[in-house]
């Protein structure tokens, strides 16, 4: 039967409870935590010593606070005990609800584990009830759910009133615990949460100081730098440009936004770019200035992101490579071209003859058994190439072996045209050149080679060749020419160079011969170009047969 004074022990118990579960969540940190548990079991729940054991990631328990006994706090406090060892502890003694007490019956067997222990001193018990020091009661701290994941372990010792705990004793302990692992939960996810915010606030200034880095490094290149957009119906445009690529191509940034670099590339550079890969792709090419010039500059692109799953951005690192590239043409200009007249030289001209010539000839039987030529009923339809050349012929219904060359074909002998248009070949040796040379001396000579090259070159059509082949010999290469049509720009050209060149006040005359060759497929370079020389000396003789006559 409950006494009269229980009723008021119990309200002073509940009042003492509600203040120590009050306290609970005052607590900022988990350590804070941990020992309020500790101390909540001593002031509120009337026991003299109280010890908070807390699961580790490890799943063992370490000694985390400990109230009633400074002595024993420094004995056992960081102490660790096994799983196991505290599994068994848990498995054995008398259940009170979730709770677990052992009497000193039964605890002998537990003196030799790993689980930190601590004894008080006492007399022996007198009566059933009374607690013995080496009594253990244990409250187990739950995380909440159906898991029932264990959080930790309060250990209690010596009642204020000497007995083992009763109904109500045992049911307040274990709402003691049940709150305390409530607290612990709540006081990890507010830990975890803080080491999250700071972390986050350490990327974020990371974040900001990279982009501030990135921004400066960006903004003060001493090249050019661009962002342009990957993807969707603005691929290609250009996001943002730095100082550097406004100067250099001489565009303020808010009208840089409105182009792509496809809308600035030289047209003659547009497949360059396209060949040129996205990612990492590389390329030189020209660029448009404000004022219509053209700049070289080499283009290094890379690919960068705002997240891992977030829009993709070209980054541009553009380089100017002007005088390079300057360099580069002239080094270039003077391997292939006369260093007196400017014009292409006889290695550029073998070149570029050798360019238009195949190794068959034009009337050998190909691989469909007819000619190349266009002739009826071989088969062959004419076509439109985009090769330089012009027009080609393929066979009827598919494209021949030699469908990317334009086979080179000669008129028929003498002057008269008869329909056929090839490439004519002239060979041009000036008449008295050496007479000059031997009288008035190089500077001379070489100014009348200069002067030469001037009017050969301006009675020719744009895309014709004039070529110094060295000494006082010049070639032209001529496209697209009849028979007739060759023999009247011989005549212009000799006409053009005959008047007189004034050098240093002095008037002086060179004549001048033309052969006329064709090329063919089938001939070699060297064969083009002695077939024109000889008909320069059967012309030279000729002509120096009738002047002797006319003598």
């Amino acid at each position: 039967m409950e006494t009269e004074s229980e009723p008021y022990v119990r309200l002073s118990t509940l009042r003492q409870l509600h203040q120590v579960v009050t306290d609970l969540n005052t607590a900022r940190s988990l350590a804070d935590t941990l020992q309020t548990v500790a101390d909540g079991v001593v002031a509120g729940l009337n026991y003299e010593l109280a010890c908070v054991n807390l699961v580790r990631p490890d799943g063992d328990l370490v000694v985390a606070a400990f109230a009633g006994s400074s002595a024993a706090e420094a004995l056992i406090t960081g102490r660790v005990g096994s799983r196991a060892s505290w599994e068994r502890r848990l498995s054995m003694g008398r259940a009170w609800g979730d709770l677990r007490f052992i009497p000193h019956t039964e605890g002998w067997v537990l003196m030799e584990d790993d689980v930190p222990q601590w004894h008080t001193d006492g007399p022996a018990p007198r009566f059933e009830d009374e607690w013995h020091p080496h009594d253990r009661l244990y409250a187990p701290m739950y995380a909440s759910g159906s898991g029932r994941e264990l959080l930790g372990v309060i250990s209690v010792d010596r009642p204020r009133n000497g007995r083992h705990p009763g109904p109500w004793g045992q049911e307040a302990l274990q709402m003691y615990a049940s709150q305390s692992a409530i607290a612990i939960s709540n006081a990890r996810l507010r830990s975890n949460m803080q080491r999250a915010l700071v972390r986050l606030e350490r990327e974020q200034q990371a974040l900001r100081a990279s982009e501030e880095s990135f921004r400066q490094a960006f903004e003060y290149a001493p090249s050019g730098m661009a962002i342009a957009e990957m993807g969707g119906d603005q691929h290609g445009r250009l996001l943002r440009t730095n100082d550097a690529l406004c100067r250099l191509l001489g565009r303020p940034a808010s009208v840089m936004r409105r182009y792509s670099f496809a809308d600035l590339v030289h047209p003659e550079d547009i497949g360059t770019l396209l060949r040129t890969s996205a990612e990492g792709g590389r390329a030189e090419l020209r660029l448009a200035r404000r004022d219509g010039t053209y700049v070289w500059v080499s283009l290094r692109n890379s690919v960068v992101a705002d997240t891992a799953d977030g829009p993709r951005f070209l980054l541009t690192h553009v380089e100017d490579i002007e005088e390079r590239k300057r360099h580069e043409l002239q080094l270039a200009h003077r391997a292939s071209h006369d260093a007196l007249t400017g014009l292409p030289n006889s290695a550029e001209l073998r070149s570029r003859l050798s360019a238009r010539l195949c190794e068959r000839p034009a009337d050998a039987p190909d691989a469909y058994g007819g000619g190349y030529g266009p002739g009826p009923g071989s088969g062959y339809e004419p076509y439109e190439h985009e090769h330089e050349h012009g027009f080609g012929f393929e066979p009827a219904g598919g494209a021949g072996p030699y469908d990317h060359h334009v086979h080179m074909v000669a008129p028929s002998g003498g002057e008269v045209d008869d329909g056929t248009k090839g490439l004519a070949v002239l060979f041009c040796d000036l008449d008295g050149f050496k007479s000059i040379n031997d009288r008035f001396g190089h500077h001379t000579g070489d100014a009348v080679l200069i002067e030469v090259a001037r009017r050969l070159t301006t009675g020719v059509r744009d895309g014709d060749t004039v070529a110094r082949l060295g000494g006082d010999e010049f070639v032209v290469l001529a496209d697209g020419l009849g028979a007739a049509d060759a023999a009247d720009l011989a005549v212009r050209l000799r006409n053009a160079i005959i008047p007189p060149i004034r050098v240093d006040g002095r008037a002086v005359r060179v004549g001048a011969s033309f052969g006329i060759g064709w090329a063919e497929c089938g001939m070699t370079v060297e064969e083009v170009l002695n077939s024109a020389d000889q008909r320069m000396y059967v012309e030279k003789r000729s002509r120096a047969k009738v002047q002797r006559r006319a003598g």
